[in-house]
Protein backbone atom coordinates (compact mmCIF):
# COMPACT_ATOMS: atom_id res chain seq x y z
CA UNK A 1 0.00 0.00 0.00
CA UNK A 2 1.70 3.58 -0.77
CA UNK A 3 2.04 6.19 1.91
CA UNK A 4 -0.44 8.56 -0.07
CA UNK A 5 -4.12 6.49 -0.88
CA UNK A 6 -5.23 7.55 -4.39
CA UNK A 7 -8.88 8.18 -4.43
CA UNK A 8 -11.08 8.22 -8.10
CA UNK A 9 -14.06 10.14 -7.53
CA UNK A 10 -16.51 11.57 -9.97
CA UNK A 11 -16.46 15.53 -10.77
CA UNK A 12 -20.50 16.76 -9.36
CA UNK A 13 -20.00 18.61 -5.81
CA UNK A 14 -22.01 15.94 -4.69
CA UNK A 15 -19.70 13.22 -5.53
CA UNK A 16 -16.97 15.60 -4.19
CA UNK A 17 -18.45 15.96 -0.94
CA UNK A 18 -18.93 12.28 -0.78
CA UNK A 19 -15.42 11.59 -1.56
CA UNK A 20 -13.85 14.63 0.80
CA UNK A 21 -15.97 12.74 3.66
CA UNK A 22 -14.39 9.49 3.38
CA UNK A 23 -11.02 10.99 2.53
CA UNK A 24 -11.13 12.92 6.19
CA UNK A 25 -12.04 9.62 7.51
CA UNK A 26 -8.90 7.67 6.40
CA UNK A 27 -6.58 11.10 7.44
CA UNK A 28 -7.67 10.67 10.26
CA UNK A 29 -6.18 7.86 10.69
CA UNK A 30 -3.17 9.15 9.76
CA UNK A 31 -3.29 8.04 5.97
CA UNK A 32 -2.48 10.77 3.07
CA UNK A 33 -5.37 11.04 0.67
CA UNK A 34 -5.46 12.46 -2.58
CA UNK A 35 -8.91 13.14 -4.86
CA UNK A 36 -8.73 12.01 -8.34
CA UNK A 37 -11.11 13.41 -10.15
CA UNK A 38 -12.95 11.07 -13.03
CA UNK A 39 -15.37 11.44 -15.85
CA UNK A 40 -17.73 8.51 -16.22
CA UNK A 41 -19.96 7.29 -19.09
CA UNK A 42 -22.61 8.68 -17.27
CA UNK A 43 -21.21 12.41 -17.35
CA UNK A 44 -20.58 12.09 -20.58
CA UNK A 45 -24.31 11.43 -22.11
CA UNK A 46 -26.11 13.95 -19.84
CA UNK A 47 -29.11 14.15 -21.67
CA UNK A 48 -29.86 10.18 -21.23
CA UNK A 49 -32.03 9.29 -18.64
CA UNK A 50 -29.97 7.10 -15.84
CA UNK A 51 -32.09 3.97 -17.37
CA UNK A 52 -30.83 4.33 -20.54
CA UNK A 53 -26.80 4.54 -19.68
CA UNK A 54 -25.75 1.13 -20.01
CA UNK A 55 -28.27 -0.02 -17.81
CA UNK A 56 -26.29 0.10 -14.76
CA UNK A 57 -22.78 1.02 -13.47
CA UNK A 58 -23.17 4.29 -16.11
CA UNK A 59 -21.16 6.40 -13.19
CA UNK A 60 -19.12 3.44 -11.52
CA UNK A 61 -17.09 1.18 -14.04
CA UNK A 62 -14.65 4.32 -14.93
CA UNK A 63 -13.99 5.20 -11.52
CA UNK A 64 -13.14 1.23 -10.65
CA UNK A 65 -11.53 0.67 -13.68
CA UNK A 66 -9.02 3.59 -12.33
CA UNK A 67 -8.39 1.13 -9.57
CA UNK A 68 -7.75 -1.90 -11.57
CA UNK A 69 -5.48 -0.29 -13.70
CA UNK A 70 -3.21 0.79 -10.83
CA UNK A 71 -3.70 4.63 -11.12
CA UNK A 72 -6.26 4.70 -7.95
CA UNK A 73 -6.35 3.09 -5.07
CA UNK A 74 -10.22 3.41 -3.77
CA UNK A 75 -13.18 5.00 -5.63
CA UNK A 76 -16.05 6.27 -3.81
CA UNK A 77 -19.76 5.80 -4.88
CA UNK A 78 -23.24 6.96 -4.20
CA UNK A 79 -23.84 2.57 -2.84
CA UNK A 80 -27.73 2.81 -5.07
CA UNK A 81 -25.27 3.54 -8.57
CA UNK A 82 -23.25 -0.27 -7.64
CA UNK A 83 -24.46 -3.31 -9.88
CA UNK A 84 -25.44 -6.04 -8.24
CA UNK A 85 -23.14 -8.34 -10.64
CA UNK A 86 -20.27 -7.62 -12.80
CA UNK A 87 -18.77 -6.33 -9.76
CA UNK A 88 -16.50 -9.44 -8.34
CA UNK A 89 -13.30 -7.73 -9.55
CA UNK A 90 -13.30 -5.21 -7.43
CA UNK A 91 -14.14 -5.39 -3.59
CA UNK A 92 -16.56 -2.60 -1.46
CA UNK A 93 -14.46 -2.32 1.10
CA UNK A 94 -16.14 0.32 3.43
CA UNK A 95 -19.91 1.59 3.74
CA UNK A 96 -19.90 4.16 5.62
CA UNK A 97 -22.89 5.06 7.88
CA UNK A 98 -26.03 6.23 5.75
CA UNK A 99 -27.78 9.42 5.37
CA UNK A 100 -31.33 9.85 5.43
CA UNK A 101 -32.21 7.32 2.40
CA UNK A 102 -35.90 8.17 2.01
CA UNK A 103 -37.50 11.23 -1.07
CA UNK A 104 -38.11 14.64 -0.57
CA UNK A 105 -40.42 16.52 -2.70
CA UNK A 106 -38.99 19.98 -3.67
CA UNK A 107 -41.80 22.82 -4.00
CA UNK A 108 -40.88 26.67 -4.01
CA UNK A 109 -43.52 26.89 -1.41
CA UNK A 110 -43.32 23.47 0.56
CA UNK A 111 -46.22 22.07 -0.67
CA UNK A 112 -47.02 18.48 -0.25
CA UNK A 113 -47.76 15.70 -2.78
CA UNK A 114 -51.52 15.71 -1.64
CA UNK A 115 -51.30 19.74 -2.19
CA UNK A 116 -50.39 20.03 -5.84
CA UNK A 117 -53.02 20.60 -8.15
CA UNK A 118 -54.14 18.24 -10.92
CA UNK A 119 -51.99 18.77 -13.93
CA UNK A 120 -48.63 19.79 -11.57
CA UNK A 121 -45.75 18.85 -13.59
CA UNK A 122 -43.37 16.86 -11.35
CA UNK A 123 -39.74 16.16 -12.50
CA UNK A 124 -37.55 13.04 -11.81
CA UNK A 125 -34.85 11.09 -13.66
CA UNK A 126 -36.19 7.81 -12.35
CA UNK A 127 -38.28 5.02 -13.27
CA UNK A 128 -38.76 4.06 -9.88
CA UNK A 129 -40.14 8.04 -8.80
CA UNK A 130 -41.87 8.16 -11.96
CA UNK A 131 -44.25 4.99 -10.74
CA UNK A 132 -44.43 5.81 -7.56
CA UNK A 133 -45.82 9.61 -8.36
CA UNK A 134 -48.06 8.48 -10.77
CA UNK A 135 -49.21 5.36 -8.71
CA UNK A 136 -50.41 7.80 -5.85
CA UNK A 137 -51.11 11.09 -7.71
CA UNK A 138 -52.39 9.57 -11.40
CA UNK A 139 -53.37 13.42 -12.46
CA UNK A 140 -49.79 14.86 -11.81
CA UNK A 141 -47.53 14.96 -15.27
CA UNK A 142 -44.17 13.52 -14.57
CA UNK A 143 -41.67 14.60 -16.63
CA UNK A 144 -37.83 13.61 -16.72
CA UNK A 145 -34.89 15.55 -15.45
CA UNK A 146 -30.92 14.94 -15.06
CA UNK A 147 -28.19 17.31 -14.10
CA UNK A 148 -26.36 17.15 -10.42
CA UNK A 149 -28.66 17.96 -7.94
CA UNK A 150 -28.17 22.15 -7.87
CA UNK A 151 -29.24 21.94 -11.41
CA UNK A 152 -32.19 20.30 -10.88
CA UNK A 153 -32.99 23.04 -8.58
CA UNK A 154 -31.97 25.63 -10.49
CA UNK A 155 -34.39 24.13 -13.47
CA UNK A 156 -37.55 24.09 -11.08
CA UNK A 157 -37.40 27.84 -9.68
CA UNK A 158 -35.69 29.42 -13.02
CA UNK A 159 -39.41 30.68 -14.32
CA UNK A 160 -40.68 32.52 -11.38
CA UNK A 161 -37.11 33.81 -10.80
CA UNK A 162 -37.08 35.08 -14.41
CA UNK A 163 -40.51 36.29 -14.20
CA UNK A 164 -40.13 37.97 -11.25
CA UNK A 165 -36.94 40.19 -12.85
CA UNK A 166 -39.07 40.91 -15.49
CA UNK A 167 -41.93 42.62 -13.97
CA UNK A 168 -39.46 44.29 -11.35
CA UNK A 169 -37.43 45.85 -15.13
CA UNK A 170 -41.13 46.86 -16.11
CA UNK A 171 -41.99 49.10 -12.68
CA UNK A 172 -38.72 50.58 -13.34
CA UNK A 173 -39.51 51.98 -16.78
CA UNK A 174 -36.74 49.42 -17.65
CA UNK A 175 -38.02 46.51 -18.98
CA UNK A 176 -40.07 47.79 -22.12
CA UNK A 177 -37.44 47.67 -24.77
CA UNK A 178 -36.65 43.72 -23.43
CA UNK A 179 -39.72 42.65 -24.31
CA UNK A 180 -39.07 43.65 -28.35
CA UNK A 181 -35.61 42.63 -28.70
CA UNK A 182 -32.98 40.94 -26.44
CA UNK A 183 -30.59 42.87 -24.61
CA UNK A 184 -28.33 42.80 -26.76
CA UNK A 185 -30.33 44.19 -29.78
CA UNK A 186 -30.50 40.10 -30.69
CA UNK A 187 -33.40 37.72 -30.49
CA UNK A 188 -35.03 37.09 -27.29
CA UNK A 189 -33.93 33.71 -25.50
CA UNK A 190 -36.11 30.62 -26.45
CA UNK A 191 -37.61 30.92 -23.12
CA UNK A 192 -38.49 34.73 -23.75
CA UNK A 193 -42.50 33.54 -24.23
CA UNK A 194 -42.56 31.44 -20.78
CA UNK A 195 -40.63 34.50 -19.08
CA UNK A 196 -43.17 37.46 -19.86
CA UNK A 197 -46.06 35.08 -19.61
CA UNK A 198 -44.65 35.14 -16.13
CA UNK A 199 -45.19 39.16 -16.00
CA UNK A 200 -48.78 39.77 -16.95
CA UNK A 201 -50.76 42.11 -15.15
CA UNK A 202 -47.26 43.80 -14.19
CA UNK A 203 -47.47 47.72 -15.29
CA UNK A 204 -45.43 51.22 -14.90
CA UNK A 205 -47.89 51.63 -11.79
CA UNK A 206 -46.92 48.75 -10.40
CA UNK A 207 -44.00 49.59 -7.37
CA UNK A 208 -41.51 47.49 -5.58
CA UNK A 209 -40.03 48.27 -2.30
CA UNK A 210 -36.60 47.60 -3.08
CA UNK A 211 -34.84 48.40 -6.22
CA UNK A 212 -34.24 46.04 -9.18
CA UNK A 213 -30.24 45.90 -8.43
CA UNK A 214 -31.41 45.38 -4.28
CA UNK A 215 -33.74 42.53 -5.36
CA UNK A 216 -30.78 40.64 -7.28
CA UNK A 217 -28.04 41.60 -4.75
CA UNK A 218 -30.28 39.81 -2.21
CA UNK A 219 -30.47 36.28 -4.47
CA UNK A 220 -29.08 33.57 -3.32
CA UNK A 221 -26.09 32.00 -5.74
CA UNK A 222 -28.27 29.50 -6.47
CA UNK A 223 -30.95 31.75 -7.28
CA UNK A 224 -28.31 33.62 -9.50
CA UNK A 225 -27.36 31.13 -11.37
CA UNK A 226 -30.87 30.01 -11.85
CA UNK A 227 -31.61 33.38 -13.38
CA UNK A 228 -29.12 32.83 -16.41
CA UNK A 229 -30.90 29.03 -17.23
CA UNK A 230 -32.75 28.58 -20.29
CA UNK A 231 -35.76 26.00 -19.14
CA UNK A 232 -37.43 23.72 -21.86
CA UNK A 233 -39.67 22.67 -19.25
CA UNK A 234 -41.73 24.62 -16.76
CA UNK A 235 -41.83 21.79 -13.29
CA UNK A 236 -44.12 22.93 -10.62
CA UNK A 237 -42.56 20.74 -8.28
CA UNK A 238 -39.08 17.61 -8.18
CA UNK A 239 -38.34 14.75 -6.39
CA UNK A 240 -35.30 14.22 -4.90
CA UNK A 241 -32.99 11.90 -2.57
CA UNK A 242 -33.04 13.88 0.71
CA UNK A 243 -29.36 12.70 1.16
CA UNK A 244 -27.84 14.17 -2.11
CA UNK A 245 -29.70 17.90 -0.46
CA UNK A 246 -28.63 17.47 2.67
CA UNK A 247 -24.98 16.52 1.33
CA UNK A 248 -24.40 19.80 -0.69
CA UNK A 249 -26.36 21.55 1.81
CA UNK A 250 -28.99 22.62 -0.52
CA UNK A 251 -31.42 21.45 2.03
CA UNK A 252 -31.73 24.79 3.95
CA UNK A 253 -31.58 26.69 0.33
CA UNK A 254 -35.33 25.44 -0.68
CA UNK A 255 -38.79 23.87 1.04
CA UNK A 256 -38.92 20.14 0.71
CA UNK A 257 -41.54 17.55 2.28
CA UNK A 258 -40.43 14.15 3.14
CA UNK A 259 -42.71 11.65 1.03
CA UNK A 260 -44.36 8.61 3.12
CA UNK A 261 -41.57 5.86 3.12
CA UNK A 262 -44.59 3.20 2.58
CA UNK A 263 -45.58 4.85 -0.72
CA UNK A 264 -41.96 6.01 -1.83
CA UNK A 265 -39.73 2.93 -0.94
CA UNK A 266 -35.93 3.97 -1.94
CA UNK A 267 -33.79 2.84 -4.11
CA UNK A 268 -31.49 0.49 -3.06
CA UNK A 269 -28.84 1.51 -1.30
CA UNK A 270 -30.24 5.15 -1.39
CA UNK A 271 -27.88 7.40 0.97
CA UNK A 272 -24.69 4.93 1.32
CA UNK A 273 -22.00 5.44 0.12
CA UNK A 274 -19.76 2.76 -1.42
CA UNK A 275 -16.16 2.65 -1.01
CA UNK A 276 -14.37 0.18 -3.22
CA UNK A 277 -10.63 -1.02 -3.56
CA UNK A 278 -8.78 -4.39 -5.06
CA UNK A 279 -5.25 -4.45 -2.81
CA UNK A 280 -5.75 -6.66 0.78
CA UNK A 281 -4.05 -4.26 2.72
CA UNK A 282 -6.15 -1.09 1.40
CA UNK A 283 -9.58 -2.82 1.90
CA UNK A 284 -8.34 -3.88 5.29
CA UNK A 285 -7.90 0.18 5.73
CA UNK A 286 -10.81 1.46 4.57
CA UNK A 287 -12.63 -0.93 6.60
CA UNK A 288 -11.32 -0.42 9.39
CA UNK A 289 -11.78 3.06 9.38
CA UNK A 290 -15.09 4.12 7.58
CA UNK A 291 -17.30 0.90 7.64
CA UNK A 292 -20.72 1.29 9.94
CA UNK A 293 -22.14 -2.22 10.67
CA UNK A 294 -26.03 -1.52 10.44
CA UNK A 295 -25.04 0.54 7.27
CA UNK A 296 -23.74 -2.62 5.65
CA UNK A 297 -26.65 -4.95 6.93
CA UNK A 298 -29.21 -2.84 5.79
CA UNK A 299 -27.82 -2.40 2.28
CA UNK A 300 -26.73 -6.09 2.40
CA UNK A 301 -30.29 -7.22 2.60
CA UNK A 302 -31.53 -4.17 0.02
CA UNK A 303 -29.17 -5.32 -2.87
CA UNK A 304 -29.52 -8.95 -2.30
CA UNK A 305 -33.45 -8.50 -2.59
CA UNK A 306 -32.50 -6.44 -5.71
CA UNK A 307 -30.57 -8.94 -7.10
CA UNK A 308 -32.96 -11.73 -6.68
CA UNK A 309 -35.31 -10.06 -8.72
CA UNK A 310 -33.01 -9.44 -11.64
CA UNK A 311 -34.00 -5.40 -11.69
CA UNK A 312 -31.22 -3.54 -11.57
CA UNK A 313 -32.19 0.48 -12.44
CA UNK A 314 -34.51 -0.45 -15.62
CA UNK A 315 -37.51 -1.24 -13.33
CA UNK A 316 -39.48 0.63 -10.68
CA UNK A 317 -38.05 -1.55 -7.72
CA UNK A 318 -38.29 0.05 -4.14
CA UNK A 319 -36.44 -2.21 -1.43
CA UNK A 320 -35.29 -0.13 2.12
CA UNK A 321 -33.95 -2.21 4.98
CA UNK A 322 -33.37 -0.57 8.73
CA UNK A 323 -31.85 -3.03 11.43
CA UNK A 324 -34.56 -3.12 14.32
CA UNK A 325 -32.11 -5.12 17.26
CA UNK A 326 -31.85 -9.42 16.53
CA UNK A 327 -33.88 -8.35 12.48
CA UNK A 328 -33.68 -6.39 9.69
CA UNK A 329 -37.03 -4.50 8.95
CA UNK A 330 -37.66 -4.91 4.97
CA UNK A 331 -40.06 -3.48 2.91
CA UNK A 332 -40.36 -3.77 -0.97
CA UNK A 333 -42.32 -2.56 -3.56
CA UNK A 334 -42.30 -3.09 -7.49
CA UNK A 335 -44.50 -1.61 -9.73
CA UNK A 336 -45.91 -1.34 -13.42
CA UNK A 337 -43.81 1.78 -15.04
CA UNK A 338 -47.33 3.52 -15.24
CA UNK A 339 -48.08 2.53 -11.63
CA UNK A 340 -50.80 1.03 -12.13
CA UNK A 341 -49.95 -2.19 -10.74
CA UNK A 342 -47.54 -3.42 -7.94
CA UNK A 343 -46.47 -6.33 -6.15
CA UNK A 344 -45.41 -4.66 -2.38
CA UNK A 345 -44.54 -6.99 0.78
CA UNK A 346 -42.78 -6.61 4.59
CA UNK A 347 -40.97 -8.87 6.22
CA UNK A 348 -38.54 -8.80 9.81
CA UNK A 349 -35.34 -11.08 8.52
CA UNK A 350 -32.97 -12.58 11.15
CA UNK A 351 -29.90 -10.68 11.42
CA UNK A 352 -28.09 -14.15 12.03
CA UNK A 353 -29.14 -15.02 8.17
CA UNK A 354 -30.18 -11.62 6.86
CA UNK A 355 -28.70 -12.37 3.24
CA UNK A 356 -29.99 -15.75 3.09
CA UNK A 357 -33.58 -14.51 4.15
CA UNK A 358 -33.37 -11.10 1.64
CA UNK A 359 -32.61 -14.17 -0.94
CA UNK A 360 -36.20 -15.56 -0.10
CA UNK A 361 -37.94 -12.50 0.56
CA UNK A 362 -37.05 -11.71 -3.36
CA UNK A 363 -38.02 -15.02 -4.32
CA UNK A 364 -41.52 -14.78 -2.82
CA UNK A 365 -42.34 -11.62 -3.84
CA UNK A 366 -40.71 -13.00 -7.70
CA UNK A 367 -43.71 -16.01 -7.47
CA UNK A 368 -46.27 -13.07 -6.25
CA UNK A 369 -45.87 -10.83 -9.72
CA UNK A 370 -43.35 -9.07 -9.26
CA UNK A 371 -40.64 -11.15 -11.80
CA UNK A 372 -43.72 -10.45 -14.50
CA UNK A 373 -43.97 -6.77 -13.76
CA UNK A 374 -39.81 -6.31 -13.89
CA UNK A 375 -39.85 -8.29 -17.22
CA UNK A 376 -42.47 -6.07 -18.62
CA UNK A 377 -40.64 -2.87 -17.89
CA UNK A 378 -37.66 -4.23 -19.47
CA UNK A 379 -39.06 -5.19 -22.68
CA UNK A 380 -40.67 -1.28 -22.46
CA UNK A 381 -37.61 -0.14 -22.28
CA UNK A 382 -35.94 -1.88 -24.71
CA UNK A 383 -38.78 -1.00 -27.11
CA UNK A 384 -38.07 2.65 -26.68
CA UNK A 385 -35.01 2.16 -26.82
Amino acid sequence: MTDTLRLATRGSDLALRQAGAVRDALESRRRDVEIRRVETRGDQIPDELIHRLGRTGAFVRALDEEVLAGDADLAVHSLKDVPTEGMDDVVIAGVPERAPSGDVLVHPDGLDIDDLEPGAVVGTGSLRRTAQILAARPDLEVEPIRGNVDTRIEKLIAPALQAEHERRLIASGEGRAATAVGEDGGDLPDNADTVLAGSDGADDDETFDRTVEEWFDDLTELERSAMERTVDVEYDALVLAEAGLRRTGLDGQIPTTRLPRAEFVPAAGQGAIAVTAVDPDVVEAVRSTVDHPRTRVAVTVERTVLAGLNGGCIAPIGVSALVQGEHVHVRARVLSTDGTEEVAGTRDLPIRSHAKAAEAFADDLADRGAAELIDRAREEVDVDD
